[in-house]
């Protein structure tokens, strides 16, 4: 990316946890941060903090259209980059998920970023350069029991950034993404309040499992060994903004790591016997 000029970055997901880490962090490194959430309750207390915050709305096309218009026409018709991280878990075991469970989750965590990336696109191309960065997840990798839909979510979004990725080998746009494990945010307080409202465990054969999840959902502090803070986020985040070859991913936590090294050598039957366990 250019240096001679304030670098510009419109992030989604900032009311809590890994976006407004992002966010705080970019902006005191100098960047100029264009701060967005879903909610106006939220938009007004990042506002209050001093981040330029917007409305963006990833399940609402209008609302992702009137923030890319409401920042270009702030930045004069450029932007730098951008980092999608805006997402939440839907818990649940497959066959407790209906299709219009399912297809909220992907608006949410896929048709919205796909929606706002190929907005993106065609002005980092008309400035020739630009960064485009996914929160993914370790579930992008490795399958866990009763995260089927947010599993299904990361696992598409892997496969898409990678084509796009391939698709814009011969410009100067520049993908990446981002592997987190277990990070702390607001993400399993988000997932429980979701889960409540969609799922009946009394009709469930998995009501014990969804206990136990109850359980982790609700607990306080970290729920799982090796939970890091969001600034690991951000010290891959700007690796992948400002080293001149970024990597395509960005592996953080030492879960990530142990997955992401045992999907390269077990076979798929054993790495279901080890993952069925987890």
């Amino acid at each position: 990316m250019k240096s001679d000029k304030q670098k510009t970055i419109l992030i989604t997901g900032c009311s809590s946890g890994i976006g407004l880490c992002v966010a705080q962090g970019l902006q005191q490194r100098g960047y100029r941060v264009f701060a967005t959430a879903r909610k106006p309750e939220d938009v007004d207390r990042l506002n209050d903090m001093g981040l330029e915050s917007l409305q963006l709305d990833l399940d609402d096309s209008e609302s992702i259209q009137a923030a890319v218009k409401e920042v270009l026409q702030r930045t004069g018709g450029t932007l730098d980059a951008l980092f999608n991280n805006g997402a939440y878990g839907q818990a649940g075991a497959v066959e407790d998920l209906s299709r219009d469970m399912l297809r909220r989750q992907f608006e949410t965590n896929l048709f919205g970023w796909h929606e706002l990336t190929n907005l993106i696109i065609p002005v980092m191309l008309q400035q020739g350069h630009g960064r485009i960065i996914q929160n993914s997840s370790l579930l992008g990798i490795a399958a866990l029991r009763l995260r089927g839909a947010y599993n299904a979510s990361k696992f598409a979004l892997e496969g898409l950034t990678d084509t796009l990725r391939l698709e814009l080998a011969d410009t100067n746009i520049h993908l990446s993404l981002i592997e987190p494990g277990p990070v702390e945010s607001r993400f399993r307080e988000n997932s429980f309040a979701v889960y409540k409202q969609t799922i009946d465990k009394e009709k469930s054969r998995f009501k014990a499992e969804y206990e136990a999840t109850e359980k982790r959902l609700l607990k306080k502090g970290a729920a799982v060994p090796f939970t890091l803070p969001p600034e690991s986020v951000l010290k891959k985040v700007i690796h992948a903004l400002e080293s001149k070859r970024p990597r395509p991913r960005y592996y953080v936590t030492v879960p990530t790591y142990i997955f992401g090294y045992l999907k390269r050598i077990l076979s798929t039957r054993w790495l279901d016997r080890l993952l069925v366990k987890v």
